[in-house]
């Protein structure tokens, strides 16, 4: 059993953490380093980067590739920054890492890895600017995409978006988000991975299963919150079912969804 939280919860849970326990620098490093070690690198790597934490996430992993003897050119898609990233932003420098302007005219399709460090699980509404431009270029390049934590453009809480990233392996921070099991959310994911950098949950708030495994006879249930059963889950609506998907559980981490994509995702009770 894996755990399902809405944006707000991560966001929390997020602060409660650095606050109480690890230094941010650390997590964002830790989010790369799950990153890293969620793929196989080789061939052109390209890494887009926006403004926030999650562009950070995007430095950090270009300074472990660079680490590694792994070569990957960053293209900054807004020239902000946040604190941290601006930190992992000169490391990637001073290691020599190559990075430039995002601009309308970069063309993405002669690389064999993208990976997508843009908009994280803040971002709603609609995708402009350059950001646009540069969701589009990699749904229409032959790349295999890579998405940090959420597909740029997508909503955290409802899996919603106007333009989302096409990713063939989306890394997770954490914990799952809600947005990923509803919406259009199935239609831009092949593969979810969850990596854990040591994030103190503050409210445990669902559960994932499938449709076909509500009667699982479980040694999980010692996973459900202390006290609580599968079936407990199940009556409080805190289960997320996914009808004609399997998730599939490998080593508590990954999570492939196999099967016909629905005509509707029953979740978080709804």
């Amino acid at each position: 059993m894996k755990e399902v939280i809405s944006v707000q919860n991560m966001r929390e849970s997020d602060a409660y953490t650095i606050r109480e326990f690890v230094p941010s620098k650390e997590l964002m490093y830790r989010a790369a380093m799950g990153v890293y070690l969620a793929a196989e690198w080789k061939g052109t790597i390209g890494i887009l980067v926006g403004a926030g934490n999650n562009g950070g996430d995007g430095y950090a992993l270009a300074c472990i590739l660079a680490d590694k003897g792994i070569p990957a050119v960053i293209y900054r898609v807004s020239e902000k920054f946040s604190e941290d990233g601006k930190y992992y932003y000169d490391m990637a420098l001073e290691k020599g890492v190559k990075i430039v302007m995002f601009t309308e005219e970069t063309d993405l399709s002669g690389y064999d890895i993208l990976v997508d460090c843009m908009l994280g699980t803040g971002f709603s509404g609609e995708v402009r600017g350059l950001y646009r431009a540069a969701i589009q270029g990699m749904n229409d390049s032959e790349a295999f995409t890579i998405a940090v934590d959420i597909n740029s453009g997508m909503n955290g809480d409802t899996g919603l978006g106007d333009l989302v990233v096409k990713a063939d392996l989306t890394v997770t921070i954490g914990f799952l988000k809600t947005g990923f099991f509803l919406g259009e959310a199935h239609r831009h994911t092949d593969k979810l991975v969850v990596t854990d950098i040591g994030i103190k949950l503050l409210e445990e708030e669902y559960w994932l299963c499938s449709l076909e495994e509500t009667d699982w006879n479980l040694a999980d249930a010692e996973e459900l919150p202390v006290g609580s059963t599968l079936e407990y889950a199940r009556q409080q609506g805190k289960l997320v079912c996914i009808p004609g998907k399997t998730p599939i559980l490998t080593d508590g981490q990954k999570v492939c969804f196999i099967g016909e994509v629905p005509e509707t995702i029953l979740s978080l009770g709804e």
